[in-house]
């Protein structure tokens, strides 16, 4: 059978850099630069950096760095080879490489998708590390390279799901320079050449169909997937369209000055607060896939009250709530869509931090009281950890099985406060049998 990698690949300029070769990328942001490419609006190509030591980037290059990309719901099924990635580079494996990535001028744009724990400060890294372990050391270096090489910095555009991605993102390289040592003249040059966006992504992507039979009439081992929603907002002054059109392309990409707020609250505590508030609690009871979840009465009944609680913790209009809410509750549904529990979990406690714990501590502040059924999936979540299967920081899965509750909820590096005073629920819950 005919290989993807045998279909002949358009040559473009390199003018992405890219930290993350998993399957959002591949379906949210090079679909996109797909799209813009095929309509003439944009002609550039990505280099993928692998930011971790293991993942796909081998894979990927065993197929040319090309890969189907399968849209399906009730507007039917659309099914594209996205030609964009011109090449990986592993940094863990050849450290220079990923710094001549710095020397190419026609380079213009940095994305990344690291998870909500990817844009941190680790006091231990080192400029001569090669490479050093977190992503913002990691581009620091690369901005380094580019700033001695006198050549144009970079619009930065991060896709993690944390408040203000791109704000953080630039203070966290800062702090770096500052540690490391690099002068003035190069943090004024971060400054003043470079542009960090804080984004919003919107989309479910479900990766590899994994246990399904697609017949492509070619083999390709890294087909992706996903819903046909799509949304990216992104905060900027800068004349993005100009560089990147993405409306030439009817890309549902919105670009603002100052909105990004309202869409990024609905969206992570709504869709992706749902998903946290479930998944370790369904995992915990066998299910499968987001689809299995609203098929089961008891997880279905558990996902309506959470988005119920968080819905009511939410300061805007009751309208925007629920129809964004009913949207949500139809994706997840999507009978096409075969998102797997187990891809979600990752990182669950990072995760629950970012995107349930801010509904629980502002119902609490609103009504006077705890919102019982996150507070159930707060429950979930330890348990989850203790007796389940997560896959997070081995660090972080050790210390919830070694500690208590009291002393897990009380530990601020973990919630960003002291979580005390729900010690008592959460324990219940988390010793309820599932």
């Amino acid at each position: 059978m005919k290989n993807i990698k045998d279909f002949e690949k358009k040559q473009r300029p390199v003018r992405v850099i890219q930290f993350g070769e998993g399957g959002f990328l591949r379906g949210f942001v090079d679909w996109m630069l797909g799209k813009l490419n095929d309509n003439g609006a944009f002609c550039g190509s990505v280099a993928v950096v692998q930011p971790i030591k293991e993942g796909l980037c081998d894979r990927l290059t065993e197929q040319n760095c090309m890969y189907t990309h399968i849209i399906r719901g009730t507007d039917g099924v659309e099914k594209t080879i996205v030609d964009v990635i011109s090449h990986c580079v592993k940094p863990y494996d050849d450290f220079a490489a990923y710094l001549a990535l710095a020397e190419n001028p026609d380079a213009r744009f940095i994305v990344s998708n690291t998870t909500e724990a990817g844009i941190a400060f680790a006091s231990d890294d080192k400029p001569t590390d090669t490479p050093p372990s977190s992503f913002p050391a990691k581009l620091t270096l690369l901005l380094k390279r580019r700033f001695e090489l006198g050549l144009n910095g970079f619009i930065i555009l991060p896709c993690e799901l944390i408040d203000r991605n791109g704000d953080n993102l630039k203070a966290t390289v800062l702090k770096y320079i500052d540690l490391w040592g690099f002068g003035d003249d190069f943090r004024n040059w971060i400054e003043t050449e470079n542009v960090f966006c804080n984004t919003l992504v919107d989309r479910i992507n479900t990766g590899y169909p994994k246990g399904e039979v697609i017949d492509l009439g070619y083999e390709d081992n890294m087909v992706n997937t996903s819903e046909w929603f799509h949304l990216w907002v992104i905060e900027t002054n800068f004349d993005l369209e100009k560089e990147l059109p993405f409306s030439a392309a009817g890309l549902n990409v919105i670009v603002t000055p100052d909105a990004l707020e309202r869409y990024r609250t609905r969206k992570v505590r709504i869709l992706n607060g749902a998903h946290t508030s479930m998944i370790p609690y369904a995992m915990l009871r066998g299910l499968e896939t987001v689809k299995d979840c609203l098929d089961d009465e008891v997880m279905s009944k558990h996902l309506r009250d959470c988005l119920e609680e968080i819905k009511a913790s939410l300061d805007m209009s009751e309208e925007e709530k629920n129809s964004y809410a009913d949207a949500v509750l139809t994706r997840f549904a999507n009978p096409h869509i075969h998102h797997l529990c187990a891809s979600i979990s990752l990182n669950s406690i990072s995760k629950f931090r970012v995107r349930v714990l801010p509904s629980i501590l502002e119902y609490r502040e609103k009504f006077g009281k705890a919102p019982e059924h996150l507070l159930f999936a707060f429950g979930m979540l330890l348990r989850f950890y203790r007796i389940g299967t997560p896959t997070d920081d081995p660090k972080i899965i050790s210390y919830i099985k070694e500690h208590t509750t009291a002393e897990i909820l009380s530990n601020t590096e973990l919630w960003g406060c002291d979580l005390s005073e729900l010690s008592e629920e959460v324990e219940r819950y988390a010793n309820t049998s599932v």
